[in-house]
């Protein structure tokens, strides 16, 4: 997991946000108001719903974020949270403390250190299945 995360902000200008991405060559951030954790935002989000849809680079990340987000808390064994990208067809996942607190990111890579490779292999070939 890394426990070293950047997030953005729902008023941020998406511009901003994409550059802060290439910046820290990372694709992916949480998007928190206050201490809630409520979307995340991928490169491909700016790309397909922001700039791919007409929106300039000063609209809000709000805009074009994922509002349903799919988490794990950081209690939770590494099986579960390879079954939930499974399950979720996702990548990344924020991870939680007990209280609702954002704590991390745990990613495919992050996983494949810790588990079977089998596993991770098999993980990956179900999200990155067709819909």
């Amino acid at each position: 997991m890394s426990r070293d995360v950047q997030v953005a902000r729902p008023a941020d200008p998406i511009q901003e946000v994409a550059a802060r991405m290439g910046a820290g060559d990372f694709g992916f951030l949480p998007v928190s108001d206050g201490t809630a954790l409520v979307g995340t935002i991928t490169d491909r989000d700016i790309a397909v719903r922001g700039l791919g849809q007409g929106k300039p680079g000063s609209a809000p990340v709000s805009e074009v974020m994922t509002s349903t987000v799919t988490t794990v808390l950081d209690s939770d064994d590494l099986k579960s949270a390879l079954d939930l990208m499974a399950s979720a067809r996702i990548r990344r996942l924020p991870v939680l403390d007990r209280h609702g607190n954002l704590v991390g990111v745990v990613s495919l890579g992050d996983l494949s250190a810790r588990v079977k490779e089998k596993s991770v292999g098999e993980t990956l070939e179900t999200i990155s299945r067709a819909g």
